[in-house]
């Protein structure tokens, strides 16, 4: 396999410091021996929250250019970039601009790009979390304690091998059989021996297995309560259960999870939230099942999330601007609160520099610029809520399917009205201007859950994601497309584009002899 020298749980201990009464607890000595690591409970809490700090550190996933490669919501941002919902204005710095242009995947050969970034991270976290998940009968603590603990590591190895198949491969279905990527669920070391490629269906069977496995250990009548919101929860692991069934299509599993999801006490933000400027930036926001709570001295204005985003402060997005769409901004009504403050419209007059820009986004800004912090969040209530109607949709459950989306939307535009949709779960196409985008806007139920999907969770779920579970393909084409890059050569109408799906590292094959670089590697396109 990959040689993993990083890959240990000592890659979390070289961190020096005292952890804030608030902060995760993530510092031990450096000295510190794996089994006394994992001698209690209270001990090996601190290699768990290790991994969550891991989540959104630069420095340590690629040889150079940490500066887009500071975690999930790096990875995160690069797959709405490479659909159609989002833009990015300028090249500025480089960062980003190349995963935008789909210009990263002849990276493979080296540790510095996208292919080796997301690879190195997720297996990462799956290597830390096997070597948690391996202790578990040799801690001493309070057993409620050890069964969060262990059911936290569960869910985070189901939550990275989703993340890697989904970017590594074509959705599941249709491609159960395809070549899946590499599992381990035994601690690893440089010189373990390293698994083949399987196939999709493996990968998804280990993922669902690690799932259910979490709920049972968080079940709250076993598991000692949540103590930090960057932790995940019973409610949290619904939530990825909720997302993986979306993505097999598993329509009654992805409806009740999303609902038991959402019943541990998230609300979904009001119309005043959002009026009042809601920045996307707080882990503690009511609307937020999962999040990343950031501590100052763990990041830099440059190296995160709300540096390549948040255009009013001097950091890479003041010249290297993230937009909606132009299409996407022009489907919302005039009365919808989101289209008031997430995104500028077309402006008279654009400024080379800052957020003076047509359709520049403001959904994600730092809650304090100067020093650099803002909480990331990767699940809320609402992603819920369009779960579980798209599930209720695909059931043929159309009343209960307008209810939810009326339910949300009745906090976002006061003149909401869907009466004139039709009851059906397909997907209107449109070549000219893109599928699932027709130019007289939604025409089906389906159409409209999608569209308010892309329009509500837009910059925080990954679009590239869902053109491929979907099947739609995309264009940026459109009839007044801001688009700077429109990818012209190349045909993202395909469903299955191969470009759609990363190229393996080079080093992976290096280092391990159970897969081979030419009938191992994920394919090309032509154009």
């Amino acid at each position: 396999m990959m040689k993993i020298d990083k890959i240990l749980i000592l890659l979390f201990l070289v961190f020096v410091g005292f952890a804030c009464q608030d902060e995760l607890d993530t510092n031990p000595t450096d000295s510190t021996s794996g089994d006394v690591l994992f001698s209690d409970v209270q001990k090996a809490n601190v290699a768990l929250n290790g991994i969550y700090r891991a989540m959104y550190v630069a420095d340590e996933w690629s040889a150079n250019w940490a500066d887009e490669e500071f975690g999930v919501t790096a990875f995160l941002l690069t797959y709405d970039l490479m659909g159609e919902d989002m833009v990015q204005n300028e090249g500025g710095s480089g960062w980003f601009w190349f995963d935008y242009m789909y210009n990263v995947k002849s990276d493979y050969t080296h540790k510095s790009g996208r292919p080796y970034s997301v690879w190195f991270f997720y297996y990462t976290v799956i290597s830390n979390a096997n070597s948690i998940i391996a202790a578990q009968d040799n801690l001493t603590g309070a057993p409620s304690e050890i069964s969060s603990l262990i059911g936290q590591a569960y869910a985070l190895r189901a939550y990275a091998y989703f993340s890697l198949i989904r970017f590594y491969q074509q959705t599941y279905v249709g491609n159960e059989d395809a070549p899946g990527v590499p599992i381990y669920t035994e601690p690893t070391t440089n010189v373990s021996e390293g698994s083949p490629r399987g196939t999709v269906a493996d990968v998804y069977t280990q993922i669902d297995a690690d799932i259910q496995q979490a709920l049972t250990l968080l079940d709250p009548d076993v598991a000692a309560p949540r103590i930090h919101p960057s932790h995940i929860d019973y409610y949290v692991a619904n939530g990825l259960k909720a997302q993986v069934a979306l993505e097999k299509q598993d329509w009654t599993t992805a409806e009740s999870a999303a609902t038991i999801a959402m019943s541990g006490g998230t609300t979904m933000l009001s119309r005043e939230n959002l009026a009042n400027g809601f920045g996307f930036n707080d882990a503690n926001s009511g609307t937020v099942l999962w999040g990343l709570q950031i501590i100052s001295e763990h990041i830099s204005d440059t190296q995160s999330l709300f540096g390549h985003m948040d255009a009013s402060t001097s950091s890479y997005a003041e010249n290297a601007r993230k937009c909606v769409s132009s299409w996407l901004y022009n489907q919302m009504a005039s009365t919808d609160v989101r289209k008031q403050m997430w995104w500028n419209g077309p402006l008279e007059e654009n400024a080379s520099l800052g957020t003076q820009l047509s359709y520049n986004q403001f959904k994600f800004r730092f809650s304090d610029p100067t020093n650099a912090l803002g909480d990331y969040i990767l699940m809320r209530h609402e992603e819920m809520m369009l779960i579980k109607a798209e599930a209720q949709c695909m059931q043929a459950k159309y009343g209960e399917a307008r209810t939810i989306l009326t339910e949300l939307m009745a906090e976002r535009d006061p003149n909401y009205d869907i009466s004139g949709l039709t009851d059906a779960n397909t997907l209107t196409v449109n070549d000219a201007n893109g599928p699932t985008t027709p130019l007289g806007g939604s025409s089906t139920l389906l159409d409209e859950i999608i569209l308010q999907r892309r329009i509500e969770l837009w910059g925080e779920v990954g679009r590239i994601l869902d053109i491929k579970r979907l099947k739609t393909g995309f264009s940026r084409n459109f009839e007044g497309s801001n688009h700077t890059q429109k990818l012209l050569s190349r045909n993202t109408l395909n469903p299955e584009y191969p470009d759609f799906v990363m190229s393996i590292p080079q080093s992976e094959f290096d280092g391990n002899n159970n897969m081979n670089d030419v009938s191992d590697q994920n394919p090309w396109a032509d154009n």
